[in-house]
């Protein structure tokens, strides 16, 4: 196992806030823990709040991404049980994006006395519909989309956030975005996006007994509503937060409703 130095070199983990109990928040893709930066400060009086970046991503250790190793999103999972093992944190709330969503949600199938609760924003078990199933895309456009990740991933990404964020009268949130995508290695990206579109992880929410909180926005054209509420129905300690914002990434645009949310949901579970 690698030691807490090393893997704080390996992905930029940062700490700080006065509280005692780790409040530890997880990136989507395509971004780095500078997306939370209007979310922490609403909590560094009562949390220890960690930051970290996932291998590959912001300003971890490139070096250290291991395409077979991170093939899946248990890659991932492994990673964020390996820092709260090497830190020594326990009873941890573990507040997660996007991919990072079902990536808390393995995390704590796999080790839950590591968490008392999750955060999930915009989850998505899986993104293509099936026959029983809505995921807000068909193969085809799953297979679409990994074909222009291949041939044009800058031209994928310029179009893509403005979609991700959702939110047409803020467009510096998807050209932050949209720069965020760009730093990244490309070869790591468009295997972060093709791990991240054509998983399915529906198996995995019933095994999770952690209490969750499912924030979700509507529309949101990456994980629509009934997405959410899928995963809170299949969570079976859940509750359902729907904000009264769209997009994708509310803890960029609508921040303080993102941790009312919040709020509301550690007073309750307190």
């Amino acid at each position: 196992m690698l030691s807490s130095t090393d893997l704080a070199k390996r992905n930029n983990i940062c700490i700080s806030g006065n509280g005692d109990q780790a409040l530890l928040f997880a990136h989507g893709y395509g971004c780095d823990q500078n997306m939370w930066r209007f979310i922490t400060p609403a909590f560094e009086n009562d949390f220890k709040i960690v930051l970290f970046d996932h291998t590959g991503s912001g300003k971890s250790d490139t070096d250290a991404y291991d395409f077979a190793k991170y093939d899946s999103l248990e890659g991932y999972a492994d990673d964020i049980i390996e820092i709260c093992d090497a830190f020594d944190f326990r009873n941890v709330i573990l507040t997660a994006h996007s991919v990072s969503a079902m990536i808390a949600v393995i995390a704590a199938r796999k080790r839950p006395e590591l968490f008392s609760k999750l955060i999930l924003i915009g989850p998505s078990p899986r993104y293509i519909n099936d026959e029983s199933y809505t995921g807000g895309f068909t193969k085809e456009d799953i297979d679409e989309l990994v074909a222009t990740l291949d041939s044009n991933f800058l031209g994928w990404s310029s179009f893509i956030t403005p979609v991700i964020t959702g939110n047409p009268d803020k467009p510096e949130v998807a050209e932050e975005l949209k720069n965020s995508f760009c730093r990244m290695n490309p070869e790591i990206a468009k295997h972060f996006a093709k791990v991240t579109f054509l998983s399915d992880n529906r198996e995995d929410l019933p095994q999770v007994s952690t209490p969750s909180l499912v924030i979700q926005c509507d529309p949101d054209a990456i994980s629509p509503i009934v997405v959410g509420k899928y995963v809170h129905d299949n969570l079976p300690d859940s509750e359902f937060a729907l904000l009264k914002t769209s997009g994708h990434c509310p803890h960029l645009t609508a921040p303080e409703e993102t941790i009312q949310a919040i709020n509301n949901f550690l007073r309750n579970e307190s």
